[in-house]
């Protein structure tokens, strides 16, 4: 155990700070990140209705555990906080490298070649719909200002 004085913040405090939504993870998902980050960035700052959705009927194998996360934010969200599934919007997805399971593959002369076995955690962070709408404010707020001052 380590005697620093400093505590790591809480993941929440890192994901959401004070604002009100919820978060879910899924780790250990046995699939390569790369092709789950296809599936992530299609419903990025999509309302979480219509994520389920389109993740329902989206061709990739990634899709099912995407929709389970999205899903579960939006639980925990209604679970947590008294926020109904329709005034949420999907704020933050990313999708971390998990454990790697290196296999052997066996070849010409006595030779081998490694399998790489890639999983993935998936992150997807829920907020309130008015936050969005706050949050673009700022970015617009921001813009004006530089426009003032050239």
């Amino acid at each position: 155990m380590s005697t620093d004085t400093q505590a790591r913040p809480s993941r929440r405090a890192a994901l959401l700070g004070d604002r009100p939504g919820s978060f879910a993870i899924a780790r250990h998902v046995r699939m390569s990140p790369t092709k789950v980050r296809r599936v992530a960035d299609v419903v990025r700052g999509m309302d979480v209705t219509e994520a389920l959705d389109v993740l329902k009927f989206a061709p990739q194998a990634a899709s099912e555990p995407v929709y389970k996360v999205v899903a579960s934010a939006a639980a925990n969200a209604a679970d947590t906080d008294d926020l109904a599934a329709d005034d949420l919007f999907v704020s933050q997805v990313f999708v971390d490298e998990g454990v790697t399971l290196r296999r052997i593959r066996p070849r010409a002369k006595g030779s081998a070649s490694r399998i790489m076995k890639r999983g993935s955690h998936i992150t997807v962070v829920v907020e309130p719909k008015e936050a969005r709408t706050a949050q673009g404010r700022k970015k617009t707020d921001k813009s004006t200002d530089e426009q003032k001052e050239a």
